[in-house]
């Protein structure tokens, strides 16, 4: 059997010429774990659309492909392609889950929800020739899955090509999270077994490692008894977790012990009139700011997200935030606008108030305002949107973060690790473009390990600048190679 698994780009990362590092960051693993339950004999191939092109010439028996809200209409074209061509199309993910009835037009099967029990179904019906055309995710686990096939993912195209996934979903329901509607009608966090995810992490080659967990921290015990497991392993890595867990006594410790070096946060506003309204809870009444000097004591970099638009929002809120961010020290920050998505809490209130103004999911992607907001227009949101970016990753507001760090090795460690981010987008299009972007992880890696400073940074860019050079050319001919 002729399988192919697709995972279209996101709308703006359809175009050839856009190649934004946060597209090669690390590899997805969803498709390469519903390849671990294919047999030996079948043909089997993933392409990431955001990496790499979609060959569209094959003759596949069987295509999959995962949808979210803003690579839908592109997933949707391969299927309806695919289906002309004869071959049994397979739709799952976030926005198949959310509206199943849009999905099926464009599927001979759907998924809704997790694959884990639904996929070796379908694998069986298929094979027996009477595949079914909904397949709903009910029993959660884990537990005795096949090893993920990560042979057929193309490592050398991943800034960190070893993505590992210690757990599923979040215990926490916030309104204008998609999470509750993917995991509708079963458990919406679960975990594997510790010894499972130690001896996954064993196998992966380097020292690098990316959780793409939701919530690593959400279940204490599992976190903890992980982290010690780790403790010794000589790994750095990177992982989301939330304000109250960092301040939970002694998990930040743990997790620095073994290895966490940079975590993404959910601060999302400055509001608690905001959080509450749409039911993020646990961060109502948490301190920012002592989190935010917990993990920077500890050595750990943090990446936070924030959400403008919410309700008790007007458009000072998007100064304050900045400032509030600049002045806190940290290092980088992913700016939303508040997007309701199809199957949330948000939506169903928005759309019940009459205030959802689009369906167009290709603009459901954080940039653009797709409701009314409550206390400032659609365009000064998103005004203030592209001005915070702007303000967060000016060369002042950069040099201002710097300096509120002790010591010039962290200080240098935050103007590498930030301007790397932003300031060098061109940099960063032509290494991707060369398919050469997982040669600078051991520059990361001396910069997340806090020794970024000095000369072991230079070291660092040496060895990388050898890694990139091909071999038997001039600096001069690896740059002509590279552009």
């Amino acid at each position: 059997m002729k399988v192919k698994l697709i995972l279209p780009a996101l709308t703006e990362a359809v175009s050839p010429y856009y190649r934004p590092i946060k597209y090669s960051l690390f590899p997805p693993l969803g498709l390469a774990t519903l390849a671990g339950y294919l047999r030996d004999g079948d043909e089997v191939v993933i392409q990431d659309e955001h990496v790499e092109p979609i060959t569209l010439d094959d003759e596949p028996d069987l295509v999959v492909i995962q949808a979210y809200v803003t690579s839908a209409y592109r997933a949707y074209g391969l299927a309806d392609h695919y289906r002309a061509r004869g071959a049994h199309v397979a739709l799952g993910g976030l926005h198949v889950t959310a509206l199943p009835g849009e999905a099926a037009r464009h599927a001979d099967t759907i998924f809704l929800g997790p694959g884990e029990d639904t996929w070796p179904r379908f694998l069986e019906d298929f094979r027996a020739r009477r595949p079914g055309k909904v397949y709903r995710s009910t029993d959660r686990t884990l537990v005795g899955m096949p090893a993920i096939r990560r042979d057929l993912i193309k490592r050398h195209l991943y800034l960190v090509p070893n993505s590992i996934v210690a757990s599923r979903g979040c215990p926490h329901h916030c309104d204008f999270c998609y999470k509750d509607a993917f995991f509708e009608g079963g458990r919406s966090f679960y975990t594997q077994p510790v010894d499972d995810v130690l001896e996954e992490i064993d196998r992966l080659p380097g020292r690098h490692l990316f959780f793409l967990d939701d919530h690593l921290l959400a279940n204490a015990r599992f976190a903890e008894a992980l982290f010690s497991g780790m403790r010794g392993m000589g790994r750095l890595w990177q992982a989301a977790a939330t304000v109250q867990s960092v301040l939970r006594p002694g998990l930040l410790e743990r997790a620095v012990e073994s290895g966490a070096r940079s975590l993404f946060i959910g601060f999302e506003t400055l509001s608690s009139e905001s959080l509450r309204s749409q039911h993020k809870i646990h961060n109502v009444g948490t301190d920012y700011d002592a989190a935010v000097r917990r993990l920077h004591d500890h050595g750990v970099m943090i990446n936070a997200s924030f959400v403008f638009g919410m309700d008790h929002d007007d458009e000072s809120m998007i100064e304050r935030t900045v400032e509030w961010a600049v002045q806190s020290g940290i290092e980088t920050a992913t700016f939303h606008i508040l997007t309701p998505y199809p199957g949330t809490a948000l939506f169903a209130r928005l759309r019940a108030e009459g205030r959802i103004l689009t369906t167009d999911w290709n603009r459901y992607d954080t940039r653009h305002v797709v409701y009314e907001p409550a206390r400032m227009g659609a365009e000064a949101l998103e005004r203030g949107y592209w001005r915070a970016y702007e303000s967060f990753y000016s060369w002042g507001s950069i040099l201002r973060g710097a300096l509120v760090k002790q010591g010039w090795t962290r200080r240098l460690r935050h103007l590498a690790y930030t301007g790397a981010w932003k300031k060098l987008e061109t940099f960063w299009d032509v290494v991707i473009k060369a398919g050469r972007v997982s040669n600078m992880l051991p520059l990361l890696e001396v910069v997340l390990d806090g020794a970024g400073a000095g000369i072991e940074a230079l070291h660092g860019a040496r060895r990388v600048g050898k890694a990139l050079m091909p071999p038997g050319r001039s600096a001069r001919q690896a740059l002509q190679y590279l552009s």
